[in-house]
């Protein structure tokens, strides 16, 4: 039985519509990976198309960016690295499903050569990406269940702790996040653009924003919780750098099942981080016990609707306040 994991995730800033280059910087980080024995390699949302661009794309021009999974010739490029190293890679794109519909997914490429791909569950990109209906969690050759929440996946409560209950015992969670425009008052704000551009000349003043409300201090009201209350591990990826209008902020950060940092970066350039997990921790972890703790059968309201229920992009984008719950 597998009692640790060396695992590594990492921040980059991509470049929209640039596979071939995005893929270039995601071989560099494996190969590098591969040097310090990782096992389990995380990289963040929609790495290898680019991000935030898509949502001023044409219909005909997401539908050339995507990729059908089994003749992905981006995973092509990925999976034999899996199997080489003897590593789990994690990667997002944009998945050509069926019948014409489109996801932003996340494959995650295993060393035996299989794949597991989680479609985002509440997808808001652009009109022709379609959300996802079902969790991704799955068996590792190291005998330890992972699961895959892509970004806002990881900020509803329910999903990880599904995710949890189906036995997830480490999270993987690409995201694209931080400094993007809250229309709460006292949510996340973007960072300056100007503070990237300058990032070389004035490297403090880009890490005193990606330290700071808008980057780690948002991160810090949750995602700790996330891993604490579920008693897993949250290995957490995330873009960096401009992305169209917005800047993101990195903090590519790995957590324990006590809602711990063990490794992290602020820096505001590409940045892989590494932790040793120790799976001893999960069976005794505060998380674990709550759950064996539920009462199920007071919980039925959690999946009644309540009326006031919208579609992630609704929910996320519109400038009215959200209903009063309850009765």
């Amino acid at each position: 039985m597998t009692t640790s994991l060396r695992a590594a995730t990492v921040q980059f800033h991509h470049r929209a519509n640039d596979k071939n280059y995005n893929l270039s910087v995601i071989e560099g980080f494996i190969a590098q990976a591969a040097t310090e024995h990782i096992q389990v390699l995380v990289f963040p949302e929609m790495c290898i198309t680019g991000y935030w661009h898509v949502r001023h794309l044409s219909d005909g021009e997401i539908a050339a960016l995507a990729e059908p999974i089994a003749t992905s010739p981006s995973l092509a490029r990925i999976r034999p690295l899996a199997e080489r190293y003897n590593m789990a890679i994690g990667v997002g794109l944009i998945e050509q499903g069926e019948e014409g519909k489109y996801y932003n997914a996340y494959a995650v490429c295993l060393p035996d050569g299989t794949l597991h791909v989680h479609r985002k569950l509440h997808a808001f990109e652009h009109p022709a990406i379609a959300s996802g209906d079902s969790f991704t969690v799955f068996d590792t050759p190291w005998g330890v269940r992972m699961g895959v929440l892509i970004c806002w996946d990881n900020n509803l409560v329910e999903n990880v702790r599904a995710t949890a209950l189906l036995g997830a015992e480490v999270l993987l969670a690409p995201h694209q996040t931080g400094g993007t425009h809250s229309r709460s008052p006292h949510g996340m704000k973007p960072i300056p653009l100007e503070l990237w551009q300058q990032r070389l000349e004035n490297p403090a003043a880009i890490e005193a924003a990606f330290r700071g409300e808008h980057g780690r201090g948002w991160l810090l009201r949750w995602l700790p919780a996330r891993a604490h209350d579920n008693g897993l591990f949250v290995l957490f990826s995330n873009g960096v750098g401009r992305d169209d209008d917005e800047v993101r902020t990195g903090n590519a950060m790995i957590l324990d099942p006590y809602g711990r940092i063990l490794a992290e970066t602020w820096v505001a350039e590409n940045k892989m981080v590494i932790a040793e997990l120790d799976l001893s921790l999960i069976p005794l972890s505060t998380g674990r016990r709550w759950i064996h703790g539920r009462r199920p059968a007071l919980y039925e309201i959690l999946t009644q609707p309540q009326g006031y229920e919208r579609d992630a992009r609704t929910a996320r984008f519109s400038s009215e306040p959200g209903q009063k719950l309850g009765k």
